[in-house]
C-alpha cells in the first residue's frame, strides 16, 4: 500500500467512527496538516462541517453547538500555535463539563523536537483540562481497528461522567492529500 492510501484508510476510519460514535458536527479550522482530517470530514455523508478560520472563535462555536445540542462537537486544526488558540474553550468546557473532541493533526513523530519549522509541543497540551488524552499512532492500514477504538474511546470519553473535552493528537506525514481514489 502506498502512504496516501494507508492515510485515507485510517483517516476515514477514524472520521467514520467517530460519526458512529456520535459525533454529528465538525468545526474546523483548515490548515495543512489538517487537510487529511477536513477532507475526510467534508467527504463523509453523515458529518455536519463547519468551517471557522480563526481558532480561538472556533473553539467557542464548537462549545455553543455542543451546550446547545448537548452532544459532542468535533473541534479540528492544524498544527502549532493553532491548537493553543483553543485553550480558553478546552477550559471552560472543562469546568461546565460539555463534551467536545479536540482533535490536532501534527508533526510525524520524527519531526518532534528537532526545531521544525512552526511547531509546539502537542502532547497534553490542554494539562488536566481534558478528560482524556491520546497522542495517535500515524497511519497505517494495519492499525484501523486501533483508530477506531480511539475514535470510539475518545467520544465515550467526552460524554461520560463527568462529561468535558478529550484532546486526541494526529500526526500527518507528507503528502498530506489522501488517496484520490
Amino acid at each position: 500500500m502506498t502512504p496516501q492510501a494507508d492515510l485515507s484508510a485510517s483517516v476515514g476510519a477514524f472520521v467514520d467512527e467517530l460519526v458512529r460514535a456520535g459525533v454529528e458536527h465538525f468545526v474546523v479550522c483548515p490548515g495543512s496538516r489538517s487537510t487529511p482530517l477536513a477532507l475526510t470530514i467534508a467527504r463523509h455523508p453523515s458529518a455536519r462541517l463547519w468551517l471557522q478560520i480563526d481558532e480561538r472563535s472556533a473553539g467557542f462555536f464548537a462549545l455553543g453547538v455542543a451546550k446547545v445540542r448537548r452532544a459532542p462537537v468535533a473541534l479540528v486544526c492544524t498544527s502549532g500555535t493553532a491548537a493553543a488558540n483553543f485553550l480558553p474553550a478546552v477550559v471552560e468546557a472543562f469546568y461546565a463539563r460539555v463534551p467536545l473532541v479536540v482533535l490536532t493533526a501534527d508533526r510525524p513523530h520524527e519531526l518532534r523536537g528537532v526545531g521544525a519549522p512552526q511547531t509546539i509541543d502537542q502532547v497534553n497540551l490542554y494539562g488536566g483540562h481534558v478528560r482524556w488524552f491520546a497522542d495517535i499512532a500515524e497511519p497505517d492500514m494495519a492499525l484501523i481497528r486501533y483508530v477506531r477504538t480511539v475514535a470510539a474511546r475518545a467520544v465515550a470519553a467526552a460524554r461520560g461522567g463527568p462529561a468535558g473535552p478529550v484532546h486526541v493528537n494526529c500526526p500527518y506525514r507528507e503528502p498530506l492529500l489522501p488517496d484520490p481514489g
